[in-house]
């Protein structure tokens, strides 16, 4: 037998090494040295998926752990204005640098490209996928212990990018109370399955909303189903998140970071356990 060349198109060999699937994932920048990779999606829009990204974020550097927020929506970003940072993103010889909320947590979206935010990104699908790996790839991290990826809604182009580019550990599917979800929930799960990424588990937004006569909960969406879907997918549900308007507020203001309830407790520890994935 000849000695291996290690160049499989000059060779007819059927050996382990051949038949082993080419690896997709980015190196990232080389100033960067992010730790764990947490994605954050939703099978449809308007669920809360960057509230819950940007509290994780908040609460996890609260512990006393680097953090960071990678907006891959790249088409409707609003993880800046969640935190009220307005200053753009600057560039050096190594990379681009990303901005810093008033915490320290680290930011990278396209709005903080944008010369105006309001600037609409009209890029067809492989131009986004292409910015999303730039992120990655061209953004000095420097040292981070928990980065969170706030995914675009569905299971498109951006999320297979994510998926395939970016060392993801974990996932946190975001979700609302209605029946409908039951079926889009489902679809995020199959598709973190296929490509071989553990859910973590699942956190239902907008689940109930706080009389503010007696304190009584309130279900405005009726009976929530989304304990019965994680039940027959096998998945905690980790948090169910009121509609509360202080924590609206603070989004739309830019004080994310003056959060103060203990409703994603739950969801923070089950992240901070989530192993790191031995990436192949």
């Amino acid at each position: 037998m000849s000695e291996c060349t290690h160049d499989c198109s000059t060779c007819g060999a059927d050996c382990a090494s051949r038949n082993q699937p080419e690896s997709l994932l980015e190196p990232q920048n080389a100033q960067s040295n992010v730790k764990k990779v947490i994605a954050v999606m939703s099978g449809k829009g308007g669920v809360g998926k960057s509230l819950v990204t940007s509290l994780l974020a908040v609460l996890t550097r609260r512990n006393g752990f680097q953090t960071a927020v990678l907006d891959a929506d790249i088409t409707g970003p609003s993880i800046p204005k969640i935190f009220g940072v307005k200053d753009k993103a600057m560039g050096t010889v190594d990379g681009i640098l990303p901005a810093e909320t008033k915490t320290g947590i680290k930011l990278m979206s396209v709005n903080l490209l944008l010369e105006n935010d309001t600037d609409p990104v009209i890029w067809r699908g492989a131009l986004i996928a292409g910015t999303v790996k730039q992120f990655w790839t061209d953004v000095v991290w420097g040292d981070v212990d928990y980065m969170f990826v706030d995914m675009p809604p569905g299971t498109g182009d951006v999320p297979l990018t994510v998926f395939q580019s970016l060392p993801v550990d974990g996932i946190i599917i975001v979700t609302s109370p209605q029946e409908l979800v039951g079926m889009i929930v489902e679809k995020a799960v199959n598709m973190a399955r296929m490509m071989n990424i553990p859910v973590i588990g699942i956190v239902e937004n907008m689940s109930w909303v706080s009389c503010p006569d007696c304190g009584k909960k309130i279900y405005p969406f009726g009976e929530s189903q989304t304990a019965k879907v994680a039940m027959s997918q096998g998945l905690p549900l980790l948090a169910q998140l009121p509609i509360a308007p202080d924590l609206a507020k603070e989004c739309d203001t830019g004080v994310i970071e003056l959060f103060n309830e203990d409703w994603l407790d739950a969801t923070v520890r089950a992240v901070e356990d989530c192993p790191k994935k031995i990436q192949k």
